[in-house]
Formats: C-alpha cells, structure tokens, sequence
C-alpha cells in the first residue's frame, strides 16, 4: 500500500483542477535559474570551500558541476514529461510510490526553505559591508550575525527574506522581471572580477594545493568535503522544474532552461575560483594545539579569524569576492562588487523561495498535507498560492535571523541530493515501465548517466558533516510521523486503491 503510485495521466490531471498561470517562456525560464544558481555558494561559500580544501576548491567545483550536470539531463528528461509544478516529488509520486515522493517532497522543503534562509544570511554579509564601506559606519555585530559567532539576531538578513516573500505574493510574472535585473547585475560583477583576477594569477599560490586531503582528517574537511559544500553554488537549476506549470511550452522550454543555466554558471565558477585563488590564495585557517584546519560555521575559527593576522584570509572572508578585489588594488571595484552582490543575492532568495512555495502548494494540492485546503488557496487578485508563501517566508525569516550560512547551506545540500537521486532512479525506472511514452527530450546515454548521477549524489551526502547527515534522516523520521498521522490516511490515491480492493 505505501508504495502505491500516481500514474502521469492522474497528475496531469490533477494539475488541472488547480493550475497555475502559464506566463513564463524560454528565456525567461533561464534567467530564472541563472538567477537561482548563481549566488551565496560563489559570492560567499567561496571562502568555506578554502577552509576546507585549501587551492583544491577547484577540483571541489568540478566534482559538484558533474554530478549537477548528468542530474540536470536526468530533470530534463522527467520536466518535459510532467510539466507541471512539484519537481522531483512529482516524478517520484509517478514513478516510486507516494511514500518516497512524500520523502522527496519532505527533502524539498529542506532544500529550498534552507537554502533561501543560507542566501539570506549571505547578502547580509554583503550588506553589512557595503553600509561599512560606503558610508564609514560601524554596524553592530549584535544585529547583523547570529549567536554561534556572539550575536544576538541576524536582522538584515531577517529583513530581505521578508522582503522577497512580499514580492513573490505579488505574482509570477512581476517577479521573474525584477529577477532578469538582478540576474544582469551578477553576470556583469562576475564577468568584471574575471577580467581583472584571472591576468594576475600567481601559480605559487595553488601551493600546497590539497592541505586537507581529499577526505579530510575531520568529517565534512578536505576536496570531498568542500565538493559537498560547494554544491550548494549548482543548486537551484531544478527550481526551473519548479516552474513548469507556469511556463509556455514547457516540453521545449524546461530543458533550455534546465541546461543553458547550468552551463553559463559552471563557466562563471571555474574562471571566478581560478581567480580568487590564484590572485591572494586559499590557504586554511590551522589550529596550533592540533595541527588541523579549523571547521567552517565554529565559533573557534570565527575566534581565530579575529587575529590580525587571519582577518584578511580568503577563509575568514564574508565577503570572499570583493576581497580579492580588494587585495589585489581594485578598492572601487571591491565595493561595487559588494554592492553588486548586496542588489543581486535577493534573486536567489526569490528563487528558492519559489521552489518551497510550489512544492508546498503541490503537496497540499495532492491532499498530503494538513489544512491542504487553506494551503492551495490563490490569492484572487496576484494568482498566487499566498499563504504557502506567507508560512514559507516566516520559517525562512526565523532560520536566516540565528544560523550560520555554512551549517545552513550544508543541510540545504542534504534534501537536494536526496531528491536528485530519486530523480536519477526513476528516469530509469520510467525507461522500463513506460518505454513508449513520448519524451520530448530524452537523456544521452541514460544507462550511464542515471547511475552516475546516483553515485554521484550519494558520494556527496555521504561527503557532508556527520552532524549534517544527522540532521536529514531526523528531518525525514520528523516527515514519516506526519505521512502516516495524515497523508496516508487522506490520500485520494489511497483511497482509490483501498475502494478498489473492496470491490
């Protein structure tokens, strides 16, 4: 009974009954997950993926850009058959049962309410710089970080979160075109360090190349662990999949967004890391009694980052990018670097938010979620499901307000890569139970891409913190309580099944 499933013909179906307004075309479709990819993980992971890796952050981008890259052919696939809201816990409703697909959804809600708290607390960092620099005020370190480094409350960060559910009450369409802004603003800040980082590079400062190792000392440590961290800067092409109910001619338009995204931000990423490292260096932060690097996200490394001589550190950086541009004699184009952050990180925000928000209504529309009613209600005016984004953007708000980005963007990263290798499973589990359906776009080799997709994945779970690993399966256990106090007994799937078994 739990595995139970949802035929195609039923969700498309379904989607029907409550659709959403097509409003979104090709183009835009990208922008949107140029504008979701492109973010907190190169504006300011870049200075956790040093901590942790050292000059081999660049085999850490890598790694994570390939896994993306052959689960990005797998969504592709999926997203043109289905394109209807709901991403990954849809195609797993119709492919592995509606117990998995609740699980994939539960990871989804993780993913991107997470991720939309971890870029928050990022532009804050960019924020809180571009106040200091622009007009020599000092902002209180009380009120702009969170207590693991001696605050009380992140506000900045609490405040655009807030912000951006405002805007994404106020429709689809208005928000992909202040997204198409901002996603210009970060293409042209990135495109300008590119041009004054990469002829500067020094190759004495790739040495030691991997001072952690590849597996690192410490869970979560070395190229694999910042490979696992790291991929939170892919993240956010599969909102594009997200979108598919609001977009015209999804079949075409899903895959072109899917995959031209992906491959104008792997660009970016490798040429912007080139250049940070090679232009100042990557070098961890060591602790002296042990010899090892500090962890990421520690009060002890915040500590030792107060040390004159570590301030000015990749690895101790909020602000990794305007840094480098800093050191390197460009104090113009460092602050507009900030500033060209600051204006832009609120894109990836708009975007993650999106995702949980029509993950959320999705969940709620297939009958899974209590109040399923109240929670697929759309707002008369804007077209909007408003209240899942009301709810959504107060628990984002909350998680922005006393977390550290590192910790954030890592338990964001757990969800994700679960629900990629759901995706992975059931493009080949599709191949065989429905060869015949028509798939506008099919995946290259899938034999080979689908499992490299799941090992891929796995490996990078299996990369993350201990503590991190901890989090998900008590997020998922959390998740089962709730399926079978309500979901299971209210699913009109299982309803069906159980009528039919009457007969």
């Amino acid at each position: 009974m739990n595995w139970r499933t949802k035929t195609l013909d039923q969700i498309l179906a379904t989607a029907e009954e409550k659709a959403l307004h097509r409003s979104l075309g090709g183009f835009q479709l990208m922008m949107l997950g140029v504008g979701a990819i492109i973010g907190t993980g190169i504006f300011v992971l870049t200075a956790e993926a040093a901590q942790k890796a050292g000059p081999g952050m660049m085999v850490s981008f890598i790694i994570a850009g390939s896994v993306c890259a052959v689960t990005a052919l797998c969504y592709a696939e999926l997203a043109s058959m289905v394109p209807v809201s709901g991403s990954a816990y849809t195609y797993s409703y119709a492919v592995l049962g509606e117990i998995v697909a609740w699980l994939v959804g539960w990871a989804l809600i993780l993913e991107y309410a997470v991720a939309a708290s971890a870029v928050s607390v990022g532009w804050s960092n960019y924020f809180v710089g571009s106040v200091e620099r622009f007009f020599n005020l000092d902002f209180p370190d009380l009120f702009s970080k969170g207590p693991h480094v001696g605050g009380i409350m992140n506000v900045p960060a609490a405040v655009i979160a807030l912000a951006v559910t405002g805007l994404l009450i106020l429709g689809t369409r208005e928000s992909a075109r202040v997204n198409a802004v901002l996603v210009s603003i970060k293409v042209v800040a990135l495109t300008v360090f590119c041009i004054l980082a990469v002829p500067v590079i020094n190759g004495a400062n790739f040495e030691p190349f991997s001072p952690n190792g590849f597996l690192g000392e410490i869970s979560g440590m070395g190229i694999a662990g910042a490979a696992a961290s790291i991929f939170f800067a892919y993240v956010g092409f599969d909102a594009v999949s997200t979108a598919a109910e609001e977009t015209r001619d999804p079949q075409r338009n899903v895959p072109f967004g899917l995959i031209g995204s992906l491959a104008i931000c792997t660009i970016f990423y490798v040429l912007v890391a080139a250049g940070a490292i090679g232009s100042i260096g990557a070098q961890p932060i060591f602790n002296p009694d042990t010899g090892l690097a500090y962890e990421p996200g520690t009060r002890e490394l915040a500590d030792a980052c107060m040390n004159t001589h570590n301030a000015e550190q990749l690895a101790c950086s909020g602000e990794p990018l305007a840094l480098v541009m800093d050191a390197i004699g460009y104090k113009t184009i460092s602050g507009l670097i900030s500033l060209a952050a600051f204006l832009a990180l609120p894109s990836v925000i708009l975007m993650m938010l999106f995702g949980q928000t029509r993950i959320f209504f999705v969940m709620a529309r297939d009958k899974l979620l209590p109040f399923n009613e109240l929670l697929t209600r759309i707002h008369p005016k804007y077209h909007t499901p408003h209240v899942v984004t009301i709810i959504t953007g107060l628990a984002v708000t909350v998680f922005a307000s006393f977390f550290p980005v590192g910790v954030l963007a890592d338990i964001s990263n757990s969800g994700t890569l679960f629900a990629f290798m759901a995706v992975a499973l059931g493009v080949l589990i599709l191949r065989v139970k429905d060869p015949d359906r028509p798939r506008p776009f099919r995946t290259p080799i899938v034999w080979v891409m689908a499992p490299l997709a799941l090992a891929g994945c796995a490996f990078l779970f299996f990369s993350l913190p201990f503590r991190t690993q901890l989090t998900f399966f008590g997020w998922a256990a959390i998740g089962l309580v709730i399926y079978f106090l309500y979901g299971y007994r209210n699913s009109p799937v299982g309803r069906e099944v159980a009528r039919q078994a009457n007969k």
